[in-house]
């Protein structure tokens, strides 16, 4: 979906900004690892479904992690390797180009890691990590905001999944790196500040409820300001 970087023509109503969802149906692949080196062998051959899943998938959990995607969060969890786990938990998934970008470096560290400790042990029978992939569906909700005050009422109440699915699953598929929420504020409202300030969230600090939260707050302070300066 391109994004036409221009602000709106004030005497034009700004098109609605279209509520959608994404609903994701996981499969098995029948793979798992036992130890860092089945971990790596597998990724470096794993569907670029399965890593989708595992990293920029990671953030639909309902609840924040310590690290930011499932390979980082198995390797400190069962393996101990915490230095390691956190390199990895310093990749940006929304940096790369595509999938075989971000498989190549999510390999990089492990196999430094894999040359400097190549003496490894298997994690406890029922600990393995077990690569999954998913299809996701998209799909509207039926909800349109026309303004930001039908926008500020439907933020709040909007499936977790609608969330994701503007929040994050949009900087891989558009042509910037931002979300649909702040192109839409910018680009259809001309409310670049307000677009600034969710940009300005880390998609990586917070859980899905916590970004809802703090996009509330923002367009609240937005509207309140609308509301000051048409005061006479």
């Amino acid at each position: 979906m391109a994004i036409k970087k221009k602000i709106r023509n004030n005497n034009k109503e700004p098109e609605p900004f279209v509520f959608k969802k994404c609903a994701t149906i996981m499969k098995s692949t029948g793979r798992y690892a036992r130890n860092l080196y089945e971990l790596r062998d597998i990724i470096s051959i794993i569907s670029e479904e399965s890593i989708f899943h595992h990293t920029y998938q990671f953030f639909m959990k309902s609840h924040v992690m310590e690290f930011t995607n499932d390979f980082a969060q198995w390797i400190a969890d069962y393996l101990f390797e915490r230095t390691l786990a956190e390199r990895l938990s310093n990749i940006d998934p929304y940096s790369f180009k595509d999938i075989n970008e971000l498989r190549k470096a999510i390999l990089v560290p492990i196999n430094e890691h894999l040359e400097e400790f190549p003496q490894q042990r298997d994690v406890f029978p029922g600990n393995e990590f077990y690569f999954n992939e998913t299809a996701t569906i998209v799909f509207p909700l039926g909800i349109k905001a026309k303004n930001l005050a039908e926008f500020l009422i439907a933020i709040r109440y909007v499936d977790m999944e609608s969330i994701y699915y503007h929040f994050y699953e949009a900087r891989t598929r558009l042509d910037n790196p931002y979300d649909d929420f702040s192109n839409w504020f910018e680009f259809s409202l001309g409310k670049r500040e307000l677009a600034n300030s969710v940009r300005s969230i880390d998609p990586f600090m917070h859980n899905i409820e916590s970004i809802r939260q703090q996009i509330v707050r923002a367009v609240e302070l937005e509207l309140k300001r609308d509301m000051e300066e048409s005061i006479p």
